[in-house]
């Protein structure tokens, strides 16, 4: 047996992610259900599982045991260049439940935060949705909505539960790059809009060049490279705040960049990218509406909350541009329309399209980079493509609130500091459930119906969107009992005694809630 403090000093070993396979541990996907629907309310389960992101597992050296990265750092014997390390390295398989805590059960996914395994203790994780072993479902929104679960009442501050679409390649990037032998079915291929350079593996090389260890977090580093995509933001959340974010880039995509096609924050750079890293957000709290998203609040976050999100195309067709994404929640049978903000410039909207994005940029003084890189209709170009369903957990950050739109949640600005978190609420977690997805009205049902508002304006407005939803759909299934909840970031760690912790919280957001 280890003692706690030998525990504690694994989590900092090295656990790296490569794009060959190891054969120490095996790999099992998790099965999750999901399901599709049809207009009217037929729904059909599709048998899905999951798959843990390549950047959490125990990474070694092909022929053996021995780490190809440990603490923060990689091998430099292993790892010289890039390819060689491609060469050397390979990641391995993992236990789900014991070392990263990660469950599933019928059409519940739970993620823990905390996870004391046998040989490491684990922070977080991250996982996408494959639809079959080999291949990550691609999902195309257009026209359609996507509901879930969410349980985040075990979700405090300083913690993100989040689920949303990144425009991953399919298979992870495997048929693109040769060197790639490990693809979705080991999690590989990651990207996201914030164009993350700790991502230890990018089209199938090691990103050991210029590799920068992290001054306050023993796991992680930055690399030369950063890997971009869109994004879209569905869910991002604990108990007092939530926020939908669609980032828009003015690629096709996964990309890995340099230089300032990464849009990096050092250098000055982060409007010159190839990604909109602020996004335009819905967040209730910083629209003005402080009680809307809460424990004991309209929406309130102490119960399981059904989620409603829904992709407008102009035309009302799945070819048309993306026009509008709304928001609905239904809570022990009641339909609940999103908030309207109260700031006066703001009063009309409810939802996110391109006259709110420019309005709320305009007001808060932020520069509208989500236009500049295409808006919605480029955002609907990445679902005509495909988007990669993630689900993962993340440390957010908060702003001073002295200015409209710089508060996004009632949190202190002081939550959020990793070793805090983990030692005050190491039993945090999050589940997702009854995820479902179809043609616009066809994923939900409700007894009632709730109109929100702020304003007169707001009253209006909200009676026009409720006349334009469908309200005749009615869901067959049911909520699967679930006995835990959800965690990511930080630091994983792998399953053998000689591995290490490997999990970065490699997607950082500028807009917090907590």
């Amino acid at each position: 047996m280890f003692d706690k403090t030998a525990l504690l000093s694994l989590t900092f070993l090295a656990t790296a992610c490569a794009q060959q396979v190891g054969s120490l541990t095996a790999e099992t996907h998790p099965s999750l259900n999901i399901q599709q629907c049809s207009a009217g309310g037929t729904c059909e389960t599709q048998s899905r599982s999951i798959v843990l992101d390549s950047n959490w597992r125990w990474t070694h050296e092909v022929s053996g045991s021995t780490n190809c990265y440990t603490g923060n750092e990689w091998d430099d014997s292993l790892c010289p260049d890039p390819d060689t390390c491609a060469t050397n390295c390979a990641i391995d398989g993992a236990d789900y439940a014991g070392t990263y805590g990660i469950t599933t059960s019928n059409s519940s996914l739970t993620l823990k935060f905390v996870t004391e395994g046998a040989y490491s203790t684990n922070i977080g994780s991250r996982v996408y949705l494959l639809e079959d072993d080999s291949n990550y479902q691609l999902f195309s929104l257009k026209n359609q909505e996507f509901t879930f679960d969410v349980d985040m009442s075990g979700l405090p501050c300083g913690l993100n539960g989040a689920l949303y679409f990144v425009q991953m390649d399919a298979d992870g990037g495997s048929s693109k790059y040769t060197s790639n032998t490990a693809g979705a079915a080991y999690g590989t291929g990651y990207c996201d809009a914030q164009c993350p350079h700790d991502i230890k593996w990018i089209n199938g090389a090691a990103n050991v060049q210029n590799w920068t260890a992290s001054t306050n977090d023993g796991n992680s580093g930055t690399g030369h490279y950063g890997t971009c995509c869109s994004e879209m933001d569905v869910w991002e959340a604990n108990s007092q705040a939530t926020a939908y974010t669609p980032h828009a880039c003015s690629i096709d995509g996964q990309t890995q960049c340099e230089g300032t096609d990464c849009g990096d924050d050092a250098t000055g750079e982060r409007y010159a990218g190839l990604c909109d890293k602020d996004g335009c957000d819905f967040n209730s709290y910083r629209m003005g509406d402080t009680t809307f998203m809460g424990t004991g609040m309209t929406v309130d976050t102490s119960s399981i909350i059904t989620v409603i999100t829904q992709f407008i195309t102009a035309d009302n067709t799945t070819t048309g541009a993306l026009s509008e994404i709304r928001r609905m929640y239904v809570q022990d049978g009641v339909l609940i329309h999103n908030s309207f903000s109260t700031f006066d410039t703001l009063t009309e909207y409810n939802s996110i399209t391109d006259d709110f994005c420019a309005a709320q940029k305009t007001l808060f003084g932020d520069e509208n980079s989500f236009a500049s890189q295409g808006g919605l209709s480029k955002m609907g170009d990445s679902f005509d493509a495909g988007m990669v369903l993630v689900m993962s957990f993340d440390y957010p950050t908060n702003a001073d609130a002295s200015e409209p739109g710089v508060s996004r949640g009632s949190c202190a600005t002081t939550s959020g500091v990793p070793s805090d978190v983990e030692a005050q609420s190491p039993d945090a977690s999050v589940t997702f459930s009854n995820m479902k997805y179809g043609p616009i009205g066809s994923t939900y049902g409700y007894t009632s119906e709730a109109i929100t508002g702020s304003s007169s304006v707001a009253a209006s407005s909200s009676a026009r969107s409720v006349s334009s939803i469908s309200n005749t759909a009615a869901s067959t299934a049911t909520d699967d009992s679930v006995s835990t909840t959800a965690a990511f970031v930080g630091s994983a760690s792998a399953s053998s005694p000689t591995a290490s912790a490997s999990a970065t919280a490699s997607k950082k957001l500028k807009t917090c809630y907590v």
